[in-house]
């Protein structure tokens, strides 16, 4: 029995189910709640490790590194509820500084890996 194969089929017949038990929640109370599936803890959790230098593609990363983007994350979130902004806009600017650091990090994999050192 091939293991690539069935891991790939196990991912592929999850992430349908998963999408599509979400398209059921989203239709049956006619909105999509921020709250939904577990609240911030996700994406202040994989944001804290990515903005701290965690590698999304493995291998690279240390627990002090993680703390400390745990607090920029914190700043950010507590700065944007003093200046009185709304938890849209704490999700937005988050994401984005989430997609910044995972950017840099996909650059600096890239350039390293053309460069011989990766």
């Amino acid at each position: 029995m091939n293991v690539l194969r069935v891991k790939l089929t196990c991912f592929v017949m999850t992430g349908t189910l998963a999408g599509f038990a979400g398209l059921l929640i989203a239709s049956r109370n006619n909105s999509v709640s921020t709250s939904t599936g577990g609240g911030t803890f996700l994406l202040f959790g994989v944001g804290a490790a990515v903005i701290g230098g965690t590698s999304l593609f493995g291998g690279k990363g240390r627990v002090s590194d993680a703390v400390i983007g745990g607090v920029v994350i914190t700043v950010i979130a507590n700065g944007m509820g003093l200046l009185r902004q709304s938890t849209g806009n704490v999700y937005m600017i988050t994401g984005l500084v989430l997609l910044v650091a995972a950017s840099v990090d996909a650059i600096s994999r890239r350039r390293a890996s053309a460069s011989g050192r990766a």
